[in-house]
């Protein structure tokens, strides 16, 4: 099937379903039009796949080949260079196109800038959106700019969008106060922990998108994205709560964002296809 705003990449090595088969359907975006920092996020769908090479897809933890489940890789969206409103509108029309084609299919988007994210979550209108991410990106504009990166969570939550955010530990007094006025929880990422995560997203409306900023992690696990934070969770903090929410809840869609870098088996790449291998498993094996 082709697809109207994409375009061929490399892609997962596994045997490839097509999207209208496929329970899991990966797209890339490839962007970084309002990075402030560290440039190379729109190298990060590339990245991440290159990283897959290096794994089993057999996962240990779940007794399961990842490689027998029905995954489609539509390659990447071919972003509008320094538009994040119409590269988000083309990763809109994509899932879109995807969910007529195959309303059972999970979205998986590998990114990329997260300011992508919102074209996600308006295709797929979640009732919730839990986050783990470093910064509470609920700026109302920033560099003149309200689809900058650091504003995606406050343009979901204009949508209506429940949202509970976790690993925070940056953000602006404004930010904060906003997420008190509309009631946006979050936790920062030294009080974070696994129960205070269940209480906050137990409660919450189905189906949820899930969407991990790779920058969430310690340092040590992510050198390479666009505004790095010391004090990040681990990875068995995020796989953890990875695994309740989708035995637990309804999963709209998942994406993996901000991986930068400019070599090929870079850690940070090497951490996300781990989260990916995991988050598939994880979906493939749950109960009905």
């Amino acid at each position: 099937m082709d697809f109207l705003y994409t375009c061929e990449t490399l892609k997962l090595e596994f045997p490839l379903a097509e999207p209208e088969e496929a329970k899991f359907v990966i797209l890339g975006v490839p962007f970084d039009g309002t990075t402030s920092f560290k440039p190379g996020a729109r190298f990060g769908p590339t990245l991440i796949r290159h990283a897959t090479l290096n794994l089993e897809s057999y996962i240990l933890d779940y007794d399961v080949d990842i490689a027998e489940f029905p995954i489609a890789d539509i390659g990447d969206v071919a972003v509008v260079a320094g538009d994040p409103r119409k590269t988000a509108d083309r990763v809109m029309e994509t899932i879109k196109e995807l969910k007529r084609v195959n309303p059972s299919a999970t979205p998986i988007l590998l990114g990329g800038e997260h300011s992508q994210t919102l074209g996600a979550v308006e295709a797929l209108k979640p009732a919730s959106y839990v986050v783990f991410d470093a910064h509470l990106d609920l700026r109302e504009s920033y560099e003149d700019n309200p689809y900058n990166h650091a504003c995606v969570a406050r343009r979901i939550s204009e949508l209506g969008v429940r949202e509970a955010m976790f690993g925070i530990r940056s953000g602006t007094r404004e930010e904060v106060e906003y997420a008190e006025r509309e009631g946006i929880a979050w936790v920062h990422a030294r009080d974070y922990d696994f129960e205070a995560f269940v209480e906050l997203v137990k409660p919450l409306p189905e189906p949820i998108y899930l969407s991990v900023d790779i920058d969430v992690f310690d340092l040590s696990l992510v050198p390479s994205t666009g505004t790095p934070e010391a004090g990040g969770l681990g990875f068995w903090d995020v796989v953890e709560a990875v695994e309740w929410l989708v035995e637990n809840k309804r999963i709209a869609g998942f994406d993996i964002m901000e991986v930068a870098g400019s070599e090929l088996g870079d850690v940070t790449a090497l951490t996300a296809a781990k989260l990916l291998f995991y988050f598939i498993g994880a979906m493939g094996t749950r109960r009905p």
